[in-house]
């Protein structure tokens, strides 16, 4: 059974077929943010911690941390900063640091550069997850030595030098190259985390169904976890949570072990506990009853992030607790 292991200093998370499907939180990422955008600029890392706190609150197993910010004022004093490479390994190295102290559980290296991806490597306690290499040639010669180096899993994202083929059968292709040529480097298939790239529902209607497939076809023929940017299914559609609610526990019925996401929204962290409980990846139910406690709260009055957090504090206060009796 495949198991790729991802770890924090005192944390593991298993992604695999006999798993609870781990939830990636996708929210710190300076990307179409221009708020963090601006406050990483300054040195600001309160919406880091803040985004830190809730993710993991809210569910997020693992925590993926983007350093993609573009620092407009500093590129007006200094023309360095026009450039990512410049920009980004010292950032990365900075929130890797700033998130490490704020929570414990494991993180996700986000970058297309990657000097970002190594001082993200440098920093990181445990074992993260890489993320990503592409089935381009120019890629995999800079990012799969990284993963060897360091020992680490790695998001293989099936897109090659012919950019995103519509074809599921292409980006099935490009998949095995990445697997076979990862291989070549000595790591393993079970280190290698395949997104399949999930194209909008509304711009291609089989979307939906050629995912639901070609996860199914990477499980059985190359063994490999599965992830996506789960909102991908919902672009350019009104009320996209009701869509992204439904898509999730398709494809974890479809055998996809992770997805990159916001966890803290109700919809959607709401059907991936029920279907990690209907596939038997929630031993008597006892996470989805927490879970329903938080519903209650909400229900209440109490917004999905107060709910979560509070059930939290409550649980650490219980674990406390008992290690203060023993």
């Amino acid at each position: 059974m495949t198991r790729t292991v991802v770890e924090s200093k005192t944390k593991t998370v298993i992604i695999g077929f006999d798993e609870p499907f781990a939830v990636i939180g996708e929210r710190i990422n300076p990307t179409g943010r221009k708020k963090l955008a601006a406050e990483l600029e300054m040195g600001n890392y309160d919406t880091v911690i803040k985004d830190a706190l809730e993710q993991v609150a809210c569910g997020a197993t693992i925590l993926d941390v983007n350093s993609g910010a573009v620092f407009t004022n500093k590129m007006a004093e200094d023309p360095r900063y026009a450039d990512n490479n410049f920009v980004e390994p010292p950032l990365m190295k900075a929130l890797i640091e700033i998130i490490q102290q704020t929570v414990d559980v494991p993180l996700c290296i986000d970058s297309s550069v990657p000097g970002a991806l190594e001082a993200g490597l440098m920093a990181c306690e445990g074992r993260p997850l890489l993320n990503s290499v592409t089935g381009e040639e120019e890629r995999m010669e800079l990012v799969l030595p990284l993963v060897k180096k360091y020992n680490v899993p790695v998001v293989a994202i099936s897109n090659d030098d012919t950019g995103i083929s519509p074809d599921p059968d292409v980006r099935f292709a490009v998949a095995k190259k990445i697997v076979e040529r990862a291989a070549d480097f000595g790591i393993p298939a079970h280190d290698i985390v395949v997104d399949p790239l999930v194209m909008p529902v509304g711009a291609m209607a089989s979307a939906g169904q050629q995912v639901f497939a070609l996860v199914r076809r990477l499980r059985e023929e190359l063994g490999v976890n599965t992830t996506c940017g789960a909102s991908n299914i919902s672009f350019g559609l009104p009320h996209r949570h009701g869509i992204n609610a439904a898509f999730l526990p398709m494809a974890i019925g479809a055998g996809m072990t992770s997805a990159i996401m916001n966890p803290v929204r109700q919809q959607e962290m709401e059907a991936i506990r029920a279907a990690n409980f209907l596939m038997n990846h929630d031993a008597n139910g006892g996470e989805w009853i927490r879970f329903a406690k938080v519903l209650e709260a909400v229900e209440g009055g109490m917004s999905f992030s107060e709910a979560s957090a509070a059930a939290s504090q409550a649980a650490s206060g219980r674990r406390g607790g008992r290690r203060g009796r023993g």
